[in-house]
């Protein structure tokens, strides 16, 4: 059987990445180029900032990629791009860049959900199995979805308000860490105890999640704390934030894993990277006798090569997009 090589784009938020994948598990060559340092002095990512770093690093991640894997454009058998959701500004870049190679070179064009890259992320580790719940943790997303098989997606629940990655961020700014907060916040958890009451949010029997009332009580106490003149036990703060927070996805994922019968977990996105979930995740994993996949951090946090590895599978199911092909700031998965 011929080899599939399928060139992946993700310029959804503000990593410019490009990766060629075989087969949808083989990452022959992965290029990611990160803006952290560029927003990090204002707290979080700024659209206009991140579109114009991309129009500058696309050629160039582009490029490298190609050079990595000593492959030409004719090696590639399919473009795969991210085309929503995401920052709409930032989306464009990589859009027309896929576009443009796949015109020039007669490429088929093939559309990807980012949220399907995330899950697809775990097939860099090994074949997916059906059927399986996926938990979909990130920056812009908190989301149960059920699989029965490749790009079956059924949404079971999903945040009524805030991602747990954006509230992790958020707490993070309240502590003073700076931007981006959730992996500091994971690692300064590990230093503290969680010595103060915060409350489990959205506790019904639900498939739902919602971070803003415990992002609030966090201010609160914050705040609280200030005016009562005491200091802030900031790892203490973080324990107990990211304890409560983990148990709230926990408790959801567990339940949605009981009352489905499945018994395959796959965590994807960003707030995957987690050690602090990972645990509770192997924990509850290991209660229910469930198989549980975490992809390995480097792709837990954006990047192109989940972007082909989802292409590869859309690509098998005659999955093709034409030149009138859009970016979308929000879209249903499917």
């Amino acid at each position: 059987m011929k080899d599939i090589y399928i060139l992946g784009i993700e310029s959804s938020c503000d990593e410019t990445s490009a990766a060629i994948i075989k087969n949808g598990c083989i990452d022959i060559a992965t290029v990611i180029s990160s803006q952290i340092d560029v927003h990090k002095d204002y707290g979080g990512v700024v659209p206009e900032i991140a579109s114009r770093h991309h129009v500058k690093n696309i050629t160039f991640v582009l490029q490298e990629c190609l050079e990595r894997a000593k492959m030409t454009m004719d090696d590639i058998d399919g473009i795969a791009i991210t085309y929503g959701p995401g920052l709409i500004g930032s989306l464009l870049i990589g859009l027309e860049a896929a576009k443009t190679l796949a015109y020039l070179y007669q490429k088929p064009l093939i559309p990807i959900h980012h949220i399907a890259g995330h899950i697809y992320a775990n097939s860099l580790v090994k074949p997916l199995q059906f059927p399986l719940l996926a938990l979909v943790v990130s920056g812009g997303h908190t989301e149960l979805i059920e699989m029965q098989d490749h790009f079956k997606f059924r949404k079971l629940g999903g945040t009524l308000d805030d991602a747990i990655g954006e509230c992790y961020d958020k707490v993070a700014r309240v502590i003073g860490l700076e931007y981006p907060g959730g992996p500091k916040i994971d690692k300064l958890a590990v230093e503290g105890s969680p010595t103060y009451k915060l409350p489990v949010p959205l506790k019904d029997d639900s498939y739902n999640f919602s971070f803003s009332g415990l992002k609030s009580a966090v201010i609160n106490l914050s705040h609280n704390e200030t005016q009562r003149g005491n200091s802030l036990r900031e790892a203490d703060l973080a324990s107990s934030f990211q304890k409560v927070a983990v148990k709230s996805i926990v408790e959801k994922t567990k339940k949605a894993l009981q009352d489905t019968g499945i018994k395959r977990l796959i965590v994807a996105g960003g707030v995957a990277a987690s050690q602090g979930l990972r645990n509770e995740i192997y924990k509850m994993a290991d209660e229910l006798q469930v198989e549980v996949s975490i992809p390995p951090l480097k792709y837990c946090t954006d990047n192109a090569a989940m972007i082909a590895s989802a292409g590869y599978y859309a690509y098998k199911l005659g999955r093709r997009a034409d030149f009138s092909l859009n970016s979308l700031s929000s879209d249903k998965l499917q």
